[in-house]
């Protein structure tokens, strides 16, 4: 389903809609979108590619916090993100009042990260922001979520995602021996738990 000014709540509940924000360069329509597909859901969300991804980080954040305030704005919409898809919906979570509706964060990026190791290192943009407006209780949490990362994933730090998840009062699953990408059968029984 394509967002448009026009897109009543009512046309997303009975299309049974879950707004998507896939990882790095990620599509709608494969991976995890076309498991939510599979299970009977029309998929709305940015790609992290193309358009979107040249709009810069803060062009970003504000088209995804605009997507929820217009149009995912109830109690039983549903957010799925993964990898860097959490991070563009934290940033843009912490912009507004606490969503209404049910948070799904898959392996979400919540800062820096390094594996010394494998000599591999990312910073994404404004990586301190999300703790400084915790800190500064500046930042809402959804009113319902729960974050999900692998014990070996370096990207997503189990550690920092733990610090992030009590900070905001989110239960926070680490999947033993999982790195970035969680088990499919994982992921399934949380969509089949969340999308039921």
């Amino acid at each position: 389903m394509i967002l448009n000014a026009h897109t009543t709540e009512r046309q997303l509940l009975m299309h049974r809609t879950v707004y998507y924000l896939p990882g790095w360069g990620g599509r709608l329509a494969t991976g995890l979108g076309a498991a939510i597909a599979q299970r009977g859901f029309d998929i709305a969300g940015r790609e992290t590619r193309g358009e979107f991804k040249d709009a810069g980080f803060t062009a970003q954040v504000n088209m995804v916090a605009a997507d929820l305030q217009q149009h995912f704005w109830y109690p039983n919409a549903i957010v799925i993100a993964n990898s860097f898809g959490g991070y563009l919906f934290l940033h843009a979570q912490s912009q507004l009042p606490a969503f209404p509706g049910r948070v799904v964060l898959l392996s979400p990026i919540v800062g820096t990260f390094d594996d010394e190791d494998k000599d591999m290192h990312f910073i994404p943009p404004y990586p301190d922001r999300l703790m400084q407006r915790i800190e500064a209780k500046q930042m809402a949490a959804p009113m319902k979520a729960e974050i999900h990362t692998g014990e070996l994933d370096w990207q997503s730090s189990p550690k920092g995602v733990q610090r992030l998840g009590e900070a905001l009062g989110i239960p926070v699953h680490v999947v033993t021996g999982a790195g970035h990408n969680l088990p499919k059968e994982y992921v399934g029984k949380i969509l089949d738990r969340w999308l039921a």
